[in-house]
């Protein structure tokens, strides 16, 4: 499918605009009406921060400066397309619109591209961009502004405004027509025709992957660290019943069920154990709702905590409602920048990256000097679900085809364990390596072949004392085991290294074949050529 940019220059778009019936001093009107925002006379400039379409109108969320300095931000609707980045004065004529001047209508229109210039964008030259809005483009100004003796014509095509998140254009908007209705939101990819033509190109994979990368940056960005919230938990005053700030027995009953459904460190020295666990930290909530069945009936912790929100909602103040969508504004405005950088981690802007998000950082979110505030809790609890969240989503960001047709399947988990009073969080990463099928072997045989060359590599994160952080790196395959350890705390490393012979011992009776076993102060060495990139035992040297 091929799109054309549309040759009108900024005074003939304001003029179609004008005559389809937009009145100059009245484009933006108030979602919720503000007296006395701007007195009478006063000009402030106003800058789009987000553009949302809604039907045929649109919803612009502003940053007023007034002359004193003060901002504020506020959403307004428009019949007019103001792109993100354009600035306009704008003044307030009623409690419920703010007018602007004709100059400044067509300097706003002007702020979205209508050409390419080839000399800075070549032919071939692949954009990207997402579609900010999509219209009905009329086949000329006459029918554009309902001014036909016979009525409207059909369409012929469709008008749509697209923010580009690469090239030296990122940030700007550009006007494209195109025979087909683009998505309002989806991102697309077109390579340059010439200057007033774009053919676009499908790129469904990677569409996916950026969306995955992009709600894996949100999710990060809101993740706080689990430990937080159980320690804010743990530290509730007890029940009293001359207390007035005691908790609802609902939440006091949902926060018991969360810690009894916790796994301890007895639990986790077996196999039967760690498969509970696994089973149980959330990880497959989604599956379960998916395949009909009730995540409640077994135990889950992603379930435990949204049960746990459930319960504090009711007891919020008013006002915390308002601070939520005040956040979800402050997202939605960020979300450009969130794009253009996992386009780049895509390798469509930029050389691929390699994942280094494991282990997740510890992050304390909410006011550590109240943290039995149902609004701390509330934020903790929602913290521990992105945090969730952002594990699951690394995982499929992990998963992947290599060049050689190898399917590399990961998972990503974190389990909070208790250690008697305490509680220890093992952040795990599971990543299985698949051979690809030959067609000329299809039989039974062939198939017991690859899967006793099927690798498995596996990573533990975890804080224990007195060892202090400790992380593990391990590989598995045709009963072969080799591992890595690694212990931040003085004296640490070299008393693990004391108990390898013991470490190797179990292991071999346990039916492994132990290749390799070491320790090692400081942390894994991060980037391309980590260790567990490459096989430490060659099977076949």
């Amino acid at each position: 499918m091929t799109g054309d940019i549309p040759n009108l220059s900024s005074v003939a778009a304001a003029k179609v605009l004008l005559r389809a019936g937009v009145p100059p001093g009245e484009v933006l009107k108030l979602m919720e009406p503000r007296e006395g925002l701007l007195n009478s006379g006063q000009v402030a400039n106003a800058e789009v921060v987000s553009l949302k379409q809604l039907g045929q109108d649109f919803q612009l969320l502003l940053k007023l400066t007034m002359d004193n300095g003060r901002q504020t931000t506020l959403p307004v609707s428009s019949s007019l397309p103001l792109t993100p980045g354009t600035t306009v004065n704008v003044a307030q004529d009623t409690a419920e619109t703010l007018t602007i001047s004709v100059q400044d209508l067509h300097k706003a229109i002007a702020n979205s591209l209508t050409t390419v210039d080839t000399r800075q964008l070549p032919a071939g030259t692949l954009l990207q961009g997402k579609v900010l809005t999509t219209q009905v483009a009329a086949q000329n100004v006459a029918q554009l502004a309902g001014q036909t003796a016979n009525g409207a014509a059909q369409p012929s095509n469709y008008r749509s405004i697209v923010l580009l998140l690469n090239t030296a254009l990122a940030g700007s908007s550009m006007t494209i027509d195109s025979p087909q209705p683009l998505r309002v939101g989806s991102l697309l990819s077109a390579q340059v025709q010439n200057s007033q033509a774009l053919n676009f190109v499908a790129m469904p994979d990677r569409l996916d992957e950026l969306a995955l990368a992009q709600q894996l940056s949100t999710q990060q960005s809101r993740q706080g660290s689990l430990q937080s919230l159980l320690t804010a938990l743990q530290n509730l005053p007890p029940p009293s019943s001359d207390s007035a700030d005691n908790l609802p027995p609902s939440l006091r009953a949902s926060i018991d069920q969360l810690f009894a459904d916790l796994p301890d460190l007895q639990q986790m020295t077996t196999a039967k154990g760690v498969a509970q666990a696994l089973n149980a930290s959330g990880l497959f909530m989604e599956s379960r709702l998916l395949a009909g069945q009730n995540p409640t009936l077994v135990p889950d912790m992603k379930a435990n905590l949204l049960r746990v929100i459930a319960q504090l909602l009711p007891g919020l103040p008013d006002n915390v409602s308002y601070n939520a969508a005040a956040a979800a504004n402050t997202l939605a405005r960020a979300m450009p920048s969130v794009i253009r950088n996992a386009l780049g981690t895509l390798g469509l802007v930029a050389a691929p990256s390699v994942p280094i998000n494991f282990p997740l950082p510890s992050r304390t979110l909410g006011n550590p000097e109240s943290p039995d505030d149902l609004e701390t809790l509330l934020k903790l609890a929602a913290g521990a679900i992105a945090r969730l969240q952002s594990h699951q989503l690394g995982g499929l960001e992990q998963t992947r085809t290599n060049s050689d047709g190898t399917q590399v399947t990961t998972w990503q988990l974190e389990i909070p364990m208790r250690n008697a009073h305490d509680v220890v969080p093992l952040q795990l990463k599971l990543q299985r390596e698949d051979a690809p099928e030959r067609e000329d072997n299809p039989d039974t045989a062939a198939q017991e072949i690859r899967e006793k060359e099927r690798l498995w590599r596996v990573e533990l994160a975890f804080d224990l004392e007195p060892l202090g952080p400790l992380q593990v790196q391990a590989q598995l395959i045709a009963g072969s085991l080799s591992s890595q350890m690694w212990a931040q705390r003085e004296g640490a490393a070299e008393l693990i290294c004391a108990e390898l012979d013991n470490l190797r011992a179990r292991l071999v009776a346990c039916g492994l074949n132990v290749k390799e076993l070491a320790c090692n102060r400081g942390i894994p060495a991060q980037g391309s050529r980590t260790v567990l990139e490459q096989r430490w035992i060659d099977e076949n040297a």
